[in-house]
């Protein structure tokens, strides 16, 4: 109880307010509830179910009975599963993705840069800009799509592209990946990836999710930053549901909001290479053992993005509509 009671601190000092006041008016709205009864519940919530206050929300607890919030995985729980899976001193690996890129470069095909490793003459720096229309400019820490600039490569010389970089505080440049053409018909705004959740249990790589992440005018595709996610069969490739947001006051898409592309029932090209992609970034992931591997799709093939070791808990149940803790009860 202490441990959740320092939770319950901690939600109450990194709470967005603007945002959980305006879901708070959806909810009474739609449940018909008293804003303070629903108060109430979401401050039991997170002592009962180890949630935090955005979780009530977005797992939509002031609609469900409290035998169904018991199969909720939540932002305190997968925070102890998370770190019990992927200690702290394994992580540097996940989090720094400069180290990543090396660890993995022989699954990673595209060219980057950090900036210790070049000066305005480098050869390196050169080729990329000859070689890539558009650019990804990125801090080597940043995590849900923050600290990512696409720029367009024609515009800078290497100087000014060193002194941009340092002003704005990337240290890392990669060249941009250009995804497959049936990607890019369903959302050409961003890079749309795939989420592939795995976990490492003796030895052996299980698949526990796949989802398609989806740009909605953003050139990023994380669900935080707006965008929807949509579930995706592990057999087949293909997508099984409507894409949702994580603002609950929007509804599913079963059309792309702009595009007008179905989403259930799309088909991602070169699947089987997707998970093979996944489990072998699974089987070197030094010390890691539940990870969300973030995959392009391209013409030629696949292309490892990065490796998140706090993967996120919406992007895994929300489009399912459903709590899926009981998936890691197993795993010690």
């Amino acid at each position: 109880m202490f441990k959740r009671l320092l939770y319950f601190f901690y939600y109450l000092k990194k709470s967005d307010w603007k945002l959980l006041g305006r879901f708070l008016g959806y909810a009474s709205e739609k449940s018909g509830r008293s804003r303070p009864c629903i108060i109430f519940d979401s401050i039991f919530s997170v002592f009962r179910y180890n949630i935090s206050f955005k979780d009530y929300y977005c797992f939509r607890f002031y609609d469900k009975p409290r035998s169904e919030r018991e199969e909720w995985a939540g932002t305190g729980f997968m925070y102890e599963y998370q770190l019990r899976m992927n200690p702290k001193g394994s992580r540097e690996l996940l989090e720094n993705k400069v180290q990543f890129l090396n660890h993995y470069k022989l699954l990673v095909k595209r060219m980057f840069l950090h900036i210790s490793g070049f000066s305005s003459d480098s050869v390196e720096l050169n080729e990329m800009l000859r070689k890539s229309e558009r650019l990804v400019l990125k801090g080597s820490r940043g995590q849900v799509g923050k600290e990512v600039e696409v720029i367009s490569s024609g515009t800078y010389t290497p100087q000014k592209l060193l002194d941009y970089m340092k002003q704005h505080h990337y240290d890392l440049v990669e060249e941009f990946v250009i995804q497959h053409n049936d990607l890019n018909e369903l959302s050409p705004s961003g890079l749309n990836t795939i989420r592939i959740i795995t976990q490492t249990d003796k030895n052996e790589v299980i698949f526990l999710a796949a989802r398609l992440r989806i740009s909605v005018n953003s050139p990023v595709d994380n669900m935080g930053a707006g965008n929807i996610a949509a579930p995706v069969d592990l057999k087949t490739g293909i997508v099984t549901g409507p894409g949702v947001f994580s603002d609950i006051t929007r509804d599913s898409a079963s059309v792309h909001p702009v595009t007008g592309i179905k989403i259930e029932g799309f088909r991602i090209p070169h699947w089987e290479r997707v998970l093979e992609l996944a489990g072998t970034a699974a089987q070197n992931a030094s010390g890691n053992r539940s990870v969300g591997w973030d995959i392009a799709v391209t013409e030629e093939g696949v292309e490892l993005i990065e490796g998140n070791h706090n993967w996120c808990k919406l992007l895994w149940q929300l489009p399912v509509n459903r709590g899926l803790k009981a998936d890691l009860m197993g795993f010690k």
